[in-house]
């Protein structure tokens, strides 16, 4: 007897599954496009990249570019949001008695410049956002935001700095809120010139040293921390290609 054969019926993929897919695939779709651009930000420049070059790069078209993103500065923005970069993470400074203010400034100092010596991503995200962006009309957004983070940071600077002053009954060298942007500028410039020559220097030393030298300008008195040897300090790694 001949039995014909049957096609298999179709396998049955509730609309949940279908809609979990496509979404897992735009997400896939949207992060390729946001390294691509991490990458050639980092090597052409954030102003010479255009939206198809990172389109290519992805293996994406340009108008997946802008299924997921407005235009090139919302790209941008998408990458920073991806890291933490040093300086952006708040330093809650405890009004406790018997804790000292300055000791949790420096211990997130050291935290984010440790942050930059260590992790490849934040490291090169932090470069693009410093020394390969240009603050046109179309990267305001990005310019607001730099200085949102800025100003926060200033912020928690000075709060510090009144606090510690007030328990030490002194008066500083400078008025808390000008020490608080010399001291935001020491940090920022440190990393800045590292990224520039990560042989030059050891960051995070030279973070703690410096950090202690200008709180002892301004007055306050702390401990010389221990003497280290030029080079790497612990932690600190080379840079990667």
């Amino acid at each position: 007897m001949y039995i014909r054969d049957r096609a298999e019926p179709p396998i049955y993929q509730p609309e949940s599954f279908l809609a979990r897919r496509t979404k897992e695939e735009a997400q896939a779709t949207r992060d390729r496009l946001i390294d691509a651009a991490e990458h050639l930000f980092q090597s052409r420049g954030v102003s010479r990249t255009s939206l198809q070059q990172i389109a290519e790069q992805a293996g994406a078209t340009r108008g997946a570019v802008y299924w997921h993103f407005k235009d090139k500065a919302d790209l941008f923005n998408a990458m920073m949001e991806r890291v933490t970069l040093p300086m952006e993470n708040a330093i809650r400074i405890p009004d406790v008695p018997g804790d000292d203010p300055l000791a949790f400034v420096e211990a997130g100092i050291v935290g984010a410049l440790r942050l930059v010596t260590t992790d490849p991503q934040v490291r090169r995200v932090f470069e693009v956002a410093t020394h390969k962006v240009e603050y046109t009309d179309e990267m305001a957004s990005v310019q607001r935001r730099h200085l949102e983070t800025r100003d926060a940071c200033v912020a928690d600077f000075e709060l510090a700095l009144k606090l510690a002053a007030r328990r030490a009954r002194i008066k500083p060298a400078l008025p808390a809120a000008l020490a608080a942007q010399g001291l935001h500028a020491l940090i920022s410039g440190l990393i800045q010139n590292w990224l520039l020559d990560p042989e030059a220097f050891a960051l995070v030393s030279a973070g703690r040293r410096t950090f202690n030298v200008y709180l002892a300008g301004l007055g306050f008195e702390r401990r010389a921390m221990p003497h280290e040897p030029p080079g790497r300090s612990q932690g600190e790694q080379p840079r990667s290609a």
